[in-house]
């Protein structure tokens, strides 16, 4: 499956549904997608859905090393909505709605 070359048509992607778009068809992502996108600070980040997960990397691809993926993600598919810290190192905490998980990501981002 193809991946957006940048961050703004990665969005776009999601938010429109984009048919072979990368997690396009799981019916409880568009309301994360929607609240993350929301968020200023997450919108400057590749939005990654990948096993019911969504991922903030810190750029489009291609992808080398391991530094683009050190931001906390959502794990979709509740109420409640999980936020992990990357690689699962941590639970960040467990929210009622994709809102407060989208601003418990913002919460945790690292610095730069």
């Amino acid at each position: 499956m193809p991946e957006a070359s940048d961050i703004a048509t990665a969005w776009r992607w999601l938010l429109e549904l984009r048919s072979g778009t990368r997690g396009a068809m799981h019916e409880s992502l568009p309301v994360i997608i929607e609240a993350a996108h929301a968020e200023l600070r997450l919108r400057g980040l590749y939005p990654f859905p990948t096993h019911g997960t969504l991922h903030f990397l810190r750029s489009a691809p291609p992808w080398s090393g391991s530094d683009h993926d050190d931001v906390p993600f959502i794990v979709y598919g509740g109420p409640p909505y999980q936020v992990y810290a990357a690689g699962y190192a941590a639970l960040l905490g467990e929210v009622a709605t994709p809102a407060e998980a989208a601003a418990l990501v913002v919460s945790h981002l690292p610095r730069g």
